[in-house]
């Protein structure tokens, strides 16, 4: 069991120190960012552990490289930039390479609200859901980042991770199946809420808010926004009168979309409400 008051950034990266003990085939780029767990992986593995510097762009083409040399890449940066920086090198050299590098990103929405829409995480997810062969992962809680971490170094493709920052309460537990990149928090009802990432900590909120009003709501956390678990997705929007859909990601390209689709591919009838970023830039 994962300790609960450890930042979200660190239980990803802890995941990865542990991996690194055993592989020594396994490396770290990142883009001169630094997070607790960074600290002690880059002096416990000096020759596994590269600073790149601020040059993304160069940071996905090195990966790339060591990829193709057989070693397993993790890469490390803030989100908006190693994702709409880098579209091209993640596309081209990594993802139609099908090369397996890890791309973990922090910053998701919000995260760092000071530093302007530079440093705001808001439209990764529409970016990386437009490449064929990369996976999307959005933990929502220390149990589900650390998860995120070994389901990454197994995988055969591409995956992007996106992190927020601190620490929050438990919502998934070890024994959770992570391959299904579902679970239901809350027992489903007629109004259910989709949520990922931070926003399942919000909807949590709103979730006592609402029951304390005597509403029946049910929650749902979608780990894996790509793949979708279509099927398990596809029957739990069959069965509710109302989906409400809450995330941190801009109202074009993220997990709205992907259930507005699923909607529209089955042919489900149902209403649905997206809470989402504007369509805009926050100065």
């Amino acid at each position: 069991m994962i300790n609960k008051n450890i930042d979200i950034r660190d239980a990803c990266f802890e995941e990865v120190y542990k991996i690194m003990e055993k592989d020594k085939n396994v490396i770290f780029l990142s883009d001169d960012i630094d997070a607790f767990v960074l600290q002690k992986i880059k002096m416990m593995f000096p020759k596994q552990y590269i600073n790149v510097g601020v040059a993304e762009q160069n940071l996905m083409d090195l990966a790339a490289g060591l990829a193709t040399c057989r070693k397993k890449v993790f890469v490390f940066g803030i989100c908006s930039y190693i994702t709409s920086r880098c579209f091209e090198q993640i596309k081209f050299s990594i993802a139609s390479m099908k090369l397996p590098v890890v791309i973990i990103g922090v910053g998701a929405g919000f995260s760092f609200p000071f530093d302007g829409p530079t440093h705001h995480g808001t439209t990764d997810v529409a970016i990386m859901r437009t490449i064929p062969e990369v996976a999307i992962l959005n933990p929502c809680d220390a149990q589900s980042s650390a998860a995120s971490a070994k389901i990454a170094y197994k995988s055969k493709v591409p995956i992007y991770i996106r992190l927020d920052k601190g620490v929050f309460p438990q919502i998934y537990n070890s024994s959770d199946d992570f391959k299904k990149g579902v679970k239901i928090v809350k027992p489903l009802k007629e109004i259910n809420i989709f949520s990922t990432g931070y926003m399942t900590q919000q909807a949590v909120k709103a979730y006592a808010e609402l029951s304390s009003r005597e509403l029946k709501i049910g929650l749902i956390d979608i780990f894996s926004l790509k793949p979708l678990n279509e099927q398990k997705l596809k029957e739990i929007v069959s069965i509710s009168r109302k989906v409400i859909v809450l995330e941190e990601n801009s109202a074009i390209g993220g997990l709205g979309s992907s259930i507005s689709e699923l909607i529209g591919k089955y042919r489900i009838k149902t209403s649905a409400i997206y809470l989402a970023i504007k369509d805009k830039q926050f100065m």
